[in-house]
């Protein structure tokens, strides 16, 4: 009988990579000219915020133009535009309300734990950068948690062994440029911060690691699963049935507004029943390096009501790959794991309850 493997180019941290470039065709990190954009846009898309207008740009003051630097008209311009690209990314439509953390309604913006409760996870030895992946916020009993792929935080074939890790977080849900950054140690006199689970298969690849919400910033604007989106005894989710899977593939999101993007996929074995008897399903989907972590979500009927928008099925681990495949030959099976979502009760269970 042929057999499946998970395919080692896949995990995030299974070959120790550094962090992960853009993907191709997709803006490097900014250096440069770059940088400077990368500012300007961000300053105009907070005078947006403020309300102010258009004609408010300072490249247009005429300190600031040509005949007065004595620079190109070149580089005037591209300064011009790139505020102007700013300002004019938070003129769209305001949806519904998004909640902060603690609970209340912030502002009239789109809320959707798709989006505003999923975070970039940056893995660091010391001061070395070492990985990029996924990650996204679960809240159980008035705790919150982090949660992400187990080999994100530690993989031992490879030698990866990060201590601690960058997350970010929004801190102003009427201007999304604004974000602050949590550095938070994986260790603690030796002992780790984070939890892992295992189950009759063997080790479980996903790792929970709990939050101080009196070191969270003031007004942080997310949104978490929670144990109301775990698929019940009830729920059925045939083969076929759509998924969305957002997060941070190859490090690629929207550097301004520090959102994820989302894949799409379809359940790809039998929900329900554990794979090869190990603790996940398959999915279909074109996916990449830095989406480890991300959370595997069916979408549920909306009804305008209190029920959520996202049935939490799984956390996406890795691509999966035929063992005997020729490479030369055949393409890649395009197929991922992703581990059972209940996982999540026994990780955010009480200490003294596991």
């Amino acid at each position: 009988m042929s057999s499946l493997r998970l395919d080692p180019q896949a995990a995030d941290a299974a070959t120790a990579s550094p962090l992960d470039p853009p993907a191709p065709g997709a803006p490097a990190a900014p250096v440069g000219d770059n940088a400077e954009h990368a500012e300007l846009q961000r300053q105009g898309a907070k005078a947006a915020v403020r309300g102010e207008a258009r004609e408010s740009n300072p490249m247009l003051d005429a300190i600031n133009q040509p005949d007065s630097t004595g620079e190109s008209q070149q580089i005037w311009s591209g300064r011009r535009d790139a505020w102007e690209s700013g300002h004019s990314s938070q003129q769209l439509p305001l949806g519904p309300t998004i909640r902060a953390a603690g609970g209340g309604a912030a502002n009239d913006r789109a809320q959707d734990e798709a989006i505003f409760g999923v975070t970039r996870v940056l893995t660091f030895a010391g001061a070395l950068g070492l990985t990029s992946a996924s990650g996204f916020f679960f809240e159980r009993d008035g705790r919150l948690f982090v949660i992400t792929s187990r080999h994100v935080l530690f993989d031992e074939p490879s030698a990866h062994t990060p201590d601690r890790i960058e997350i970010d977080v929004h801190t102003d849900p009427r201007d999304l440029t604004r974000l602050a950054t949590l550095s938070i140690l994986l260790y603690r006199d030796g002992v780790a911060t984070w939890h892992q689970a295992r189950d009759s298969g063997g080790e479980v690849d996903v790792a929970a690691l709990e939050l101080d919400r009196g070191k969270m910033p003031a007004g942080c604007a997310i949104r978490a699963f929670g144990v109301q989106h775990l698929a019940s005894e009830s729920d059925q989710f045939d083969v076929g049935a759509r998924l969305a899977i957002p997060g941070f593939p190859l490090g690629f999101f929207d550097t301004l507004h520090h959102l994820p993007v989302v894949r799409q996929a379809s359940i790809a074995s039998y929900y329900g029943v554990r794979f090869q008897g190990l603790g996940f399903f398959l999915t279909d989907a074109r996916m990449h390096r830095g989406s480890s972590g991300s959370p595997v979500l069916a979408p549920l009927a909306h009804t305008g009501t209190d029920q959520p928008r996202w049935c939490l099925l799984g956390v996406h681990s890795s691509r999966m790959d035929m063992a005997s495949r020729d490479a030369a030959k055949d393409e890649s099976l395009g197929l991922n794991c992703a581990w059972y979502a209940d996982v999540l009760m026994p990780l955010t269970s009480p200490v003294d309850a596991r």
